[in-house]
């Protein structure tokens, strides 16, 4: 229980942060903050992964690449629509 409560923080904390290196605005909820924080520490683990030659591996990264992963989710959804 305390795991999920601690990624839910930690997905609030990366995805705010994401949120305020993007440029432009970046209109999101607290919930779709959570979950870019989430999904950019995924996408960060993936590119960590590729790196090390860990491919598929989903493994928690450092800081700034969570936000550099949440970053990159934006642009793709923004891209998108």
């Amino acid at each position: 229980m305390f795991r999920i409560i601690g990624y839910i923080v930690v997905g609030l904390i990366v995805g705010v942060f994401a949120r305020f290196f993007y440029p432009g605005a970046v209109d999101l909820g607290w919930i779709a903050t959570i979950l870019l924080g989430i999904g950019g520490g995924i996408i960060g683990g993936f590119f960590a992964g590729l790196m090390d030659g860990k491919s598929g591996n989903f493994r928690p990264v450092g800081f700034i690449g969570s936000v550099l992963g949440g970053m990159l989710l934006i642009f793709i959804v923004r891209s998108l629509s």
